[in-house]
Formats: C-alpha cells, sequence, structure tokens
C-alpha cells in the first residue's frame, strides 16, 4: 500500500519542473509562495497546485489505510468475486466460508467503498418516502416498518413530512429526479386538485400508500376501507343502535370516499335509511371531530352511535360528549377506523378497526424495491381489516 504513495510522487515529479516545487514541499504553502517568487512562477498557480497536491496526497493516505476486497478474499480463502455477491446478498454460502469471510472482514476492518459500489450499480441505494405528519403515529408507524425492511435490503430512507403542502410534496418528487433516490413511497392526506396527478406521470419508481390519486397508473396499497365501514356500522347496528351517525374524513378523499360507502352498504343492508344531517366530513384530527360532534348535538335529537372515519376523530367526539354532560357508551356509542396504540388507553378503550400499519410499509417497501429491480409488481394490493371490540358500544340507552 505504500506503493501507491510511491507511484503518485513519482507521477507528479515532472511537474516540480514546471513549479519549481519538490514533493516533499508541496505540502508547505507559505514557503511555496517564497520558492515560487524566486523562480518567476504565477503565485495563483503555484497555490493551486498544492492545494490540489494536499487534496490528492491526503485522499492517497487514508485509501492507503483502507483495506481492499481483495486483501479480505485472500485471508477468507476465496474469490473476490465471492466477495463481494456474499457482501450484496446474492449469494448463498457453506455456513464455513460465511464464517472466514466474516471473520476476514472484522480482522481487516474492511469497510466497503459505497461510493464506488454505487456508481458501479448505477443506483443511490436510497429511497425517498413522503409522509403528511410524521408526528401522527398511523404514519410514524409505517415508516419505522419501512425504514426496517429498507435496512435489511441495504437501503437508506430519506424521510420528508410534508404537512400536506404541496410545495414539499414536490420537493420531494424532484429529489427522485435529480437522482438522490432510486424511488419513493408517496402518502398524502388531502384530495389532489389534479396538479399533483399531472405531475407524477413524468416520474418512474413511485408506489402509492394509504391513498390514491385519481389518474396515476403506479402500483398501489390500500386497506380495505369499505369493508372496514361496512364491519363497524354492522357491529352498531347489531348492538340495537338505529340511528348512526358518521364523522369521517375530507369528502374528496380517497380513504373517506370508501368509508362513507361503507357506512352506506351497512345501514342500506339493515333496511335503514341514512340521514344526512347525521354526516360530517372533515379533516382527519381531533378538533373536527369535536367541533362535527358538538354540531350534531346542537341539534337537539343526536344519534345513538357514531361511525368515526378516524381513531383521532373518535377522541373528539368523546370529548364533545362529555363537555354535554353525556357519555360513551351509555348515551352514545362509538366505532373508530385506524386502532391508533391510544385506542385502548381511552376511557372507555376504543372499539374500532385495526389497520395493518405495518404490513402496508414491509409491503410498500417490497413494491418499490420490484420496481427498482425491473420487475414487474402487482398494480393494486388490498390488506384485509379487523373490528377490535372493546368497551366504546353498548345496547341504546344502557
Amino acid at each position: 500500500m505504500p506503493g501507491r504513495l510511491l507511484k503518485f510522487v513519482l507521477q507528479m515529479l515532472p511537474l516540480t519542473q514546471w513549479t519549481g516545487l519538490p514533493p516533499w514541499r508541496w505540502l508547505r504553502p507559505a514557503s511555496n509562495c517564497d520558492r515560487a517568487k524566486k523562480a518567476g512562477k504565477p503565485l495563483y498557480a503555484t497555490a493551486l497546485l498544492a492545494k490540489f497536491y494536499e487534496v490528492a496526497f491526503n485522499s492517497l493516505l487514508a485509501e492507503a489505510q483502507m483495506s481492499t476486497i481483495n486483501e479480505v478474499a485472500i485471508m477468507a480463502r476465496v474469490s473476490t468475486t465471492t466477495v463481494s455477491r456474499y457482501l450484496n446478498n446474492r449469494i448463498e454460502l457453506p455456513a464455513e466460508t460465511a464464517a472466514r469471510i466474516d471473520a476476514a472482514i472484522v480482522a481487516l476492518d474492511y469497510r466497503p467503498n459505497i461510493l464506488a459500489k454505487r456508481l458501479s450499480l448505477g443506483r443511490s441505494e436510497a429511497i425517498g418516502m413522503m409522509t403528511p405528519e410524521i408526528a401522527n403515529p398511523f404514519f410514524a408507524e409505517l415508516a419505522a416498518a419501512v425504514e426496517d425492511e429498507a435496512e435489511k435490503h441495504g437501503y437508506s430512507v430519506l424521510m420528508s413530512s410534508t404537512g400536506g403542502n404541496r410545495e414539499r410534496e414536490l420537493a420531494s418528487l424532484r429529489r427522485l429526479k435529480d437522482g438522490h433516490v432510486d424511488g419513493l413511497i408517496m402518502m398524502t392526506n388531502r384530495p389532489d386538485d389534479g396538479s399533483l396527478a399531472a405531475t407524477l406521470h413524468h416520474y418512474g419508481h413511485i408506489v402509492l400508500i394509504d391513498e390514491d390519486i385519481l389518474g396515476v397508473n403506479v402500483p398501489k396499497i390500500f386497506v380495505e376501507n369499505r369493508e372496514g365501514a361496512h364491519a363497524a356500522t354492522r357491529h352498531l347496528i347489531e348492538a340495537g343502535h338505529r340511528r348512526i351517525g358518521h364523522i369521517g374524513g375530507p369528502a374528496k378523499l380517497f380513504s373517506a370516499i370508501e368509508r362513507l360507502a361503507g357506512y352506506r352498504d351497512a345501514i342500506a343492508e339493515a333496511g335503514m335509511t341514512v340521514d344526512d344531517g347525521d354526516i360530517r366530513q372533515g379533516e382527519y384530527s381531533r378538533e373536527f371531530g369535536r367541533a362535527a360532534m358538538l354540531d350534531i348535538l346542537a341539534g337537539g335529537r343526536p344519534p345513538t352511535a357514531v361511525f368515526a372515519g378516524s381513531d383521532f376523530i373518535a377522541i373528539g367526539i368523546m370529548e364533545a360528549v362529555r363537555s354535554r354532560g353525556l357519555n360513551v357508551p351509555q348515551d352514545i356509542s362509538l366505532v373508530g377506523f385506524d386502532d391508533m396504540p391510544f385506542a385502548d388507553l381511552l376511557a372507555p378503550g376504543l372499539t374500532t378497526i385495526r389497520q395493518p400499519t405495518a404490513e402496508l410499509g414491509r409491503i410498500g417497501f417490497g413494491t418499490l424495491k420490484a420496481l427498482i429491480d425491473k420487475a414487474s409488481p402487482p398494480e393494486l394490493t388490498r390488506l384485509p381489516v379487523a373490528l377490535v371490540k372493546r368497551n366504546s358500544v353498548a345496547p341504546p340507552g344502557s
């Protein structure tokens, strides 16, 4: 390895005739200037070359101190190709051979040249993940699952919490276009006005999770929103309720549309009618849930049960009910959607629809990696949901 440094010095020797600087003085800027003056050489040129030599010398010195994959192969008594394929998870080796490679890597403190690897593969080995609100437990759990799965396959994740801001969403797409990431997992929580769909047509390697963007032909992974809403509403009907309200998400948002449809399906199957005065749609938030329920209560004749489009909305509903001296479930029964980590800590524990959040993340990464590897993943994947019964539902008037 010292031979690399010697080779570098010998290659640079002819330049000393022009600069008037011997190799051992390239890294001494002050004396360089004095010598250049005497030699009649331009100071700026001498300074620039000295800086170049300094950077190159330091780089080679660092390289000289690093072990190479060839040294690992020699110590492990295998070929460099075998080591490379083993490190990239592209070969299954006998346990003894793998152990020798692992031992050689530790003994030599070998670290793969990530930049060289990425250049050879033509990939960044990083993906982007766009989430509306990373503080939301649903998105946080989903993002954690994506990161865990990405790490298993040697990928890093660049996270972007957009807050539903369209400019931030477009910035995430630009990172994909600029080659900073190999693909992008997208989640949004606002209806598209058409601008995002128009932009996405120019990009590849994109996977949509949780919410749809109409008119975009990319792989999509959703839960069974309609079936979940149907199960939630049917559970209230089976408890004896005949007037059931619904407080859901934004009217034009994919998940909110499907959940409203599932609610209507269950009401119709029971031979009941929907009172549109008992339906409110807005943000998937605690604040909206509270305001919407207060508005319904102000009508003077509230429903005996409510299906909430999200657990956050359900919390707001509980607050509104209590603020009017009423109780859940004695006065108003309640079912949510999500099964957030706090759902069983509420008083009463919230009956809700459980989404397979972590599975969404794992399948999302797998689908994106398939795109990156030029495979053909399913265009649409639907994951099942389940009703989780707790203590927020009781027969009317109990």
